[in-house]
């Protein structure tokens, strides 16, 4: 059973400020969280392998072979402003 000072522990630990109307709601939703994790570990027996993912992973990325691009010039020949072979576009976090 989670109590609310396992709630409100829980809370302090990530910094998150809580009411304490929103820890009763979320010492019950912790609560089924909990009983769930519980039912799948009743389940998967030690014959079962622990993944990550349901079916297996393959890698889906073309080979990398070089082919005819355009240019530096040519891509910026659009652009309303460059510098330096690069897209100049504008400052926006104040950051130099």
């Amino acid at each position: 059973m989670i109590s609310r000072d396992d709630v409100a522990h829980l809370a302090q630990l990530a910094r998150i400020e809580l009411e304490a109307s929103e820890i009763d709601h979320l010492a019950g939703q912790l609560e089924v969280i909990l009983g769930a994790v519980a039912r799948v570990q009743e389940i998967a027996g030690a014959d079962v392998a622990p993944t990550s993912h349901p079916l297996p992973l393959k890698n889906v990325f073309r080979p990398d072979v070089i082919r005819p691009s355009l240019t530096p010039e040519e891509a910026l020949s659009g652009a309303p402003a460059s510098e330096e072979q690069r897209f100049r576009v504008p400052q926006i976090l104040g950051e130099e």
